[in-house]
């Protein structure tokens, strides 16, 4: 797995018109107080929490129950002689507990140690209420006393958490579910979608913290099967199209804190899944006029796409402006990102139909051209499979050509059969985006009970592993897998993974 930091100076405009109605979706966050329900210690009881005194290396363990995102309080007294010395502690947050096993000392991975949930606090005088101004995602909280005086020990009463989401669960529309296993995966995955509801849609509440667009096309297509938040779909569309490089191009994500800022990273599907958030939502909720003031956005990156195709239809990949499909890099991703052009293309098409644009048939000349490229010269008749540019025959070229329906539906059930037969067990990947992706494939090629048993190994297998949320990355082969070398930079709430309820809600 690999992922590499882009710097580019490409210049941005930023579009306040657009903008505006952006700030004008922003929505409105809940906030709930969350007490913890156990001490993670045989000998404690968390009803008893204020008769423990802590001295120097002591720690308790608070699990709220649940996975949460949101400010943490706790009032702090003392037993024991006068204070004689601050109070010196530690407060660690973790989604799982792996984070709790890890120290932030040992890690040295390529992400940032900026990352890592712990606070290092002194406090001159007790009592005191310690409310941490910092947001956090985290089920446990544990804290350690690094020291105080061999005179008195710390008692903590009254710890809290304020959990905050824009979802509203008043909303929330959960479909009948015979299966008890597809019923969990399928409540986990609106915990994992409603964590990272936020100002905008977050990728990870942990980390990154920002909205991405490959994240945002699955949140969104999540959010209309659950609480169909249409405004905040809104909203990102507008933040992202209110900040494009002058050429058009848009990029992958964009912060909002302090202030709206595009990142100056760019991976190619991503600028192309606006095309394709824009065609969803206008499908969840038919919106002409929205499709026509954002159309011309569409536009532009699609003509910018277009210039990536040599004479014959093919996709002249450019490493500055990668495909994405998936983090591994063990993999040719060409063919794949010939398909996603594809199966967004024609969802172009639509769009420019709705808006009765003229000179639209230049775009139905450039697809044809494309997916003939794909048919006569991707595809191999003697193996029923497509062939990346170096020769190579993996998973995604298959997966992405059946949900662009490049083929007939007889031939795409034919490829996934021989993908299945010839390409699985899944190896070499290792994040719910794309398995989302291998899922979807299945159903829309007449694979059902193929879709459900990936579903159940692999989502399934994260709650088997105490999961409350889906994570960011899990190699069933490797449950201790982590891309940047600890799991204590993990993301184990993330946006990606959520996508179960759509999947259930569409397909079952």
């Amino acid at each position: 797995m690999a992922f590499t930091f882009q710097v580019n100076s490409d210049k941005f405009i930023h579009d306040e018109k657009l903008l505006a109605k952006a700030e004008s979706f922003r929505p409105t966050i809940h906030k709930a107080a969350v007490k913890p329900v156990r001490l993670l210690d045989p000998e404690r009881e968390i009803s008893r929490l204020g008769e423990y005194g802590l001295k120097r290396d002591d720690r308790i363990i608070l699990d709220f129950g649940r996975h949460i995102v949101g400010k943490f309080s706790v009032d702090i007294a003392k037993t024991g002689s006068p204070q004689d010395a601050p109070l010196f502690m530690r407060i660690k947050f973790a989604e799982m507990p792996a984070e709790l096993q890890a120290e932030s000392s040992d890690y040295q991975g390529w992400l940032s140690r900026s990352w890592i949930q712990e606070e290092f606090i002194h406090l001159d005088e007790l009592p005191a209420r310690l409310e941490l101004p910092r947001r956090y995602s985290f089920r446990y909280v544990e804290i350690k006393i690094i020291d105080t005086s061999p005179k008195w020990q710390a008692v903590f009463t009254n710890p809290q958490a304020v959990a905050e989401s824009s979802a509203d669960y008043s909303k929330l529309r959960k479909p009948e579910i015979a299966d008890d296993l597809l019923s969990r995966i399928y409540d986990a995955g609106v915990t994992t979608l409603a964590e990272c509801m936020q100002d905008v849609f977050e990728d990870g509440p942990k980390r990154d913290r920002r909205l991405w667009l490959g994240d945002l096309r699955l949140q969104a297509l999540a959010n209309y099967a659950t609480f169909d938040n249409i405004d905040l779909v809104k909203r990102c569309l507008y933040l992202f199209a209110g900040m494009t490089t002058e050429e058009g191009k848009i990029s992958a994500n964009v912060f909002t804190r302090p202030e709206n800022t595009p990142d100056d990273t760019f991976l190619y599907e991503y600028s192309l899944f606006f095309v394709s958030t824009l065609y969803d939502l206008n499908n969840s909720h038919p919106d002409p006029e929205l499709v026509r003031e954002l159309y011309p956005v569409c536009k532009r990156q699609v003509d910018l796409t277009l210039k990536m195709f040599d004479a014959e239809g093919r996709l002249m990949t450019d490493e500055n402006y990668p495909v994405f499909v998936d983090w591994s890099n063990d993999f040719a991703k060409d063919t794949a990102g010939q398909a996603e052009t594809i199966y967004v293309l024609k969802q172009f098409i639509a769009l420019a139909e709705i808006t009765g644009e003229s000179g639209i048939e230049s775009y139905r000349e450039a697809l044809s051209k494309i997916a003939g490229y794909a048919r006569e010269k991707l595809y191999d008749p003697s193996r029923k499979l497509f062939v990346a540019g170096n020769g190579e025959y993996n998973i995604a070229s298959q997966v992405w050509m059946v949900l662009a329906h490049v083929m007939s539906d007889d031939e795409n059930r034919e490829i996934l059969r021989t993908m299945i037969r010839e390409l699985f067990p899944v190896k070499g990947i290792a994040t719910p985006y794309m398995y989302h992706c291998i899922a979807e494939a299945l159903f829309e090629g007449g694979l059902k009970d193929e879709a459900v048993k990936l579903m159940k190994d692999y989502w399934g297998k994260m709650l088997e592993l105490g999961a409350d949320t889906f994570w960011e990355a899990f190699d069933p082969d490797k449950p201790e897998y982590s891309p940047y070398g600890s799991p204590i930079v993990n993301s184990y709430c993330h946006a990606w993974s959520c996508t179960p309820v759509y999947l259930i809600s569409k397909y079952l």
